[in-house]
């Protein structure tokens, strides 16, 4: 019987090998590219939006449409990204995406065997929200902590909190501050006053189990405490502090 040459076969396991040193590249490449075009454009969607999408279609419900309406942050109230700071992340201000304080205190609160919580920071929720998926695996947190460097090192703080506000989930299929205004209070995302505001970040660690419009009990005692720290933070001046 005849025997394909060994050449050949050399030949693609070459080519192979070369695709295989390239792809490693190619997603470097992309994933800046990404970051930096993000940086100066609107986002018309994220992979969480795309995702939940998706999941309502699969469930056969067609007329599902996640709502989604961009807005900047100079119209969005000054008291939504101040409590989202509070309520997720104070020392978004000084720190370089990865807050190593708070990621040991989530492990100690949870080696105690307390309800799980997270370190992830503001700008690690931005690229977990942008550009990835939901759910715990090893891949997901080294392309998270991957994407994080790159908004870090690409984006103003202000633009980083501008991009986490309008693609946040804050009901289910609401994204984006905007989207929750309109949906929650019929009004603009301007016109928000600060308890709304604080409710609204108070539904963030789960918000299609918690309602900001017509909140129960850990709701209202979460977004007291959120205006307690809004206002220990320096109120809207700790904005300043993004510039």
């Amino acid at each position: 019987m005849a025997t394909e040459p060994a050449r050949p076969r050399r030949t693609r396991r070459r080519r192979l090998l070369r695709l295989l040193l390239w792809l490693p590249l190619l997603f470097v490449a992309a994933s800046v590219l990404q970051v930096a075009v993000l940086r100066f454009v609107d986002p018309p969607f994220s992979a969480f939006m795309l995702a939940r999408q998706a999941e309502a279609w699969r469930q056969g419900d067609w007329d599902f449409r996640v709502a989604y309406e961009w807005r900047d942050l100079d119209e969005i109230s000054p008291w939504m990204p101040l409590a989202a700071i509070a309520a997720e992340d104070q020392n978004f201000a000084r720190h370089h995406g990865f807050d190593l304080e708070a990621i040991n205190k989530a492990l100690e609160h949870n080696a105690r065997g307390r309800r799980l919580r997270g370190g992830s920071t503001i700008s690690q929720q931005v690229a977990k929200n942008l550009f990835l998926w939901s759910g715990r695996s090893w891949l997901r947190k080294g392309l998270e902590a991957w994407y994080t460097l790159l908004i870090e090192a690409m984006w103003p703080k202000r633009r980083i909190i501008e991009v986490y506000v309008n693609v946040a989930e804050f009901g289910d299929g609401i994204y984006g501050v905007q989207a929750a205004a309109r949906s929650y209070w019929r009004t603009d995302a301007a016109r928000l006053d600060a308890a709304r505001c604080a409710r609204l970040a108070a539904v963030l660690p789960a918000p299609r189990r918690y309602d900001a419009r017509n909140p129960g009990p850990y709701v209202q005692r979460r977004a007291a405490w959120i205006q307690r720290q809004m206002r220990q933070l320096g109120g809207q001046a700790h904005l300043r502090q993004l510039d």
